[in-house]
C-alpha cells in the first residue's frame, strides 16, 4: 500500500477534516477492514502566512519544501498541501519535490469540467482570491473565475482568519456568506462556487438553498488522495 504525506496545520481544523475524510472515503471504497497509511506533518501556519503576506515567495517555497522532504524521509510516496493558500507556490514546489504532489487546484478544475461549468465563483483567503494560481489552471480549461467584490473579499478574508481557522462557526457568518454567493449568482451569473479554502466546507456544507453546485476543494482533494492510495 502507498503512504500519503500530508502537510497540515494550515490550518489545524481542516487538517482534522482531511484525516477524517481520508479514512471515511478509503473505507467506503475498500471494505476489507484495512486503514490507509498517512503521515501528517503539522507545520506553523503563522510562519507560512507571514511569509506569504510579505510576498516572500522564495522563503515560502524553501520552508514548505523542507517540510515535504521530512514527509519523504518518513516514507511518504506522494504528498499534498492541506490548504489552498500555499498553492501560490505549488509549481515551484512540484518542480523540486522529492515525491509527487497532488494539486488541489487541478483536481477542482477537473471536477468543474466534469460538471460542465463555464463560470464559477471563488471564495477563499485574500491570497487565494487575488492570486494567479487558480486562474492559471482554470483559464487553460476555458472556465471563467468570478471573485466577490472588494469589500466582500475583505469580509471573507477577515472571518476566515478570525473565525474559521480557529474552528469558530457562527450561524450569522454562514448567512452573510450565503448572501454574497446569492448576489454573485444573481448579478454575476455564476454557475457554481469553489470553496477555495479548506475551512469553508465546515460552514458551507449545503448548497441546496442556492441551487448551484459547491465545489468542496477539501473533499475533492481527499478523493484524489484515496485514488492514489489505492
Amino acid at each position: 500500500m502507498r503512504t500519503a504525506g500530508l502537510i497540515g496545520g494550515i490550518g489545524p481544523e481542516s487538517t482534522v477534516e482531511y484525516y477524517r475524510l481520508i479514512i471515511q472515503v478509503y473505507r467506503r471504497l475498500k471494505s476489507d477492514g484495512t486503514y490507509p497509511q498517512i503521515i501528517i506533518n503539522s507545520i506553523d501556519m503563522a510562519r507560512m502566512l507571514d511569509l506569504i503576506a510579505a510576498n516572500n515567495l522564495e522563503d515560502v517555497t524553501a520552508y514548505l519544501l523542507s517540510e515535504i522532504h521530512k514527509l519523504a524521509r518518513g516514507g511518504a510516496d506522494f504528498g499534498l498541501l492541506a490548504s489552498n493558500t500555499p498553492h501560490v507556490v505549488f509549481n515551484a514546489l512540484r518542480s523540486q519535490s522529492p515525491i509527487p504532489l497532488i494539486s488541489i487546484v487541478e483536481v477542482t478544475c477537473q471536477a468543474a469540467e466534469k460538471k460542465g461549468l463555464r463560470r464559477v465563483g471563488l471564495l477563499g483567503t485574500r491570497f487565494t482570491m487575488q492570486g494567479r494560481f487558480y486562474p492559471e489552471v482554470f483559464e487553460k480549461a476555458g472556465i471563467a473565475l468570478v471573485l466577490p467584490e472588494p469589500k466582500e473579499q475583505t469580509y471573507i478574508h477577515d472571518i476566515y482568519m478570525g473565525e474559521l481557522v480557529h474552528g469558530i462557526i457562527r450561524p450569522e457568518t454562514r448567512t452573510a456568506l450565503l448572501a454574497i454567493v446569492e448576489r454573485m449568482k444573481t448579478e454575476e451569473k455564476i454557475e457554481g462556487l469553489i470553496l477555495g479554502g479548506t475551512e469553508l466546507p465546515l460552514i458551507l456544507r449545503d448548497s441546496a438553498d442556492l441551487d448551484i453546485p459547491f465545489l468542496d476543494t477539501t473533499r475533492l482533494h481527499v478523493e484524489s488522495v484515496v485514488s492514489w492510495l489505492l
